[in-house]
């Protein structure tokens, strides 16, 4: 019985699908079976991310609508074969998402999968409430600043009183807490909020902190989630964020601006 994750965020534009693709592969990279749904409806990005475009025949609306079955809909990753990606629609409205529809796709793949992750849309419209509504557990997405944390307050609201869980007192989703583009310098500097900061806001546990970093775009520009390149930083510290998922304790990284030594302190960079 699959663990459904919502990935999902108050603003837009910091990193909710990069890290919807990067979990899902890490998942699939330790041999977990993972199905990743875009939930934004009108847009669809996630199929560009995953490298899977042109291989997009039938998406979750056609599913939900009846036109095609999730087994024909469901596109199988290239480089792993344990991680699976349904598509949303470009040319459907996003009142095209039903709760009904909604709960047959999620209950489907939660009988074949070991976890799907929900590509929540920004914001509090009716695919974001959809992503988070049947969710299990919430990674939420911000950038270290204040409208980003402040928007994803808003977040954390809704999925604590609008959910099911929390419409049927099943208890609650279990939240956690992803930073992206993090600049430690920046932070020394104090152009960017401190992880302090943001935890003192919004009180939930960090299971990632993302550094800033120009291949996390040119991954996503390529189809190639960041997490598959273990050199770089961004694919380590989206590493790491999975295997905290899993329940491994491991020490956060990237997360303090480089000393310079005694001649870069002379001579400069």
């Amino acid at each position: 019985m699959a663990e459904i994750i919502v990935v999902t965020s108050g603003k837009g534009g910091v990193g909710k699908t990069t890290t919807s693709a990067s979990i899902a592969m890490g998942l699939a990279e330790r041999g977990k079976k993972v199905a990743v749904v875009d939930f934004d409806v009108g847009l669809r990005n996630l199929d560009l991310i995953m490298g899977c475009e042109r291989r997009v025949v039938y998406d979750f609306v056609n599913v939900i609508q009846g036109e095609c079955t999730l087994k024909q809909a469901l596109i199988k990753d290239k480089r792993n074969e344990k991680l699976f990606v349904l598509a949303a629609s470009q040319t459907r409205d996003k009142d095209a998402l039903t709760p009904e529809g909604v709960e047959k796709v999620l209950d489907e793949l939660r009988q074949d999968f070991d976890f799907v992750i929900c590509d929540s849309p920004a914001g509090i419209e009716r695919g974001a409430h959809l992503a988070m509504y049947f969710a299990d557990r919430a990674v939420v997405v911000v950038n270290p600043e204040v409208s980003s944390v402040r928007d994803s307050d808003r977040v954390l609201g809704i999925m604590a009183s609008k959910s099911r869980k929390a419409e049927r007192g099943d208890g609650t989703i279990k939240e956690h807490l992803l930073i992206t583009r993090y600049s430690p310098k920046r932070v020394a500097d104090g152009d960017m909020m401190s992880i302090a900061d943001i935890e003192e806001i919004l009180g939930l546990p960090i299971i990632g902190v993302i550094p800033e970093s120009e291949l996390v775009l040119q991954s996503s520009n390529a189809g190639v989630p960041v997490i598959l390149d273990n050199q770089a930083p961004a694919g380590q510290a989206y590493a790491d964020a999975v295997a905290r998922l899993l329940g491994e304790d491991r020490p956060m990284r990237f997360t303090e601006a480089d000393k310079k030594g005694l001649l870069k302190r002379l001579f400069g960079s």
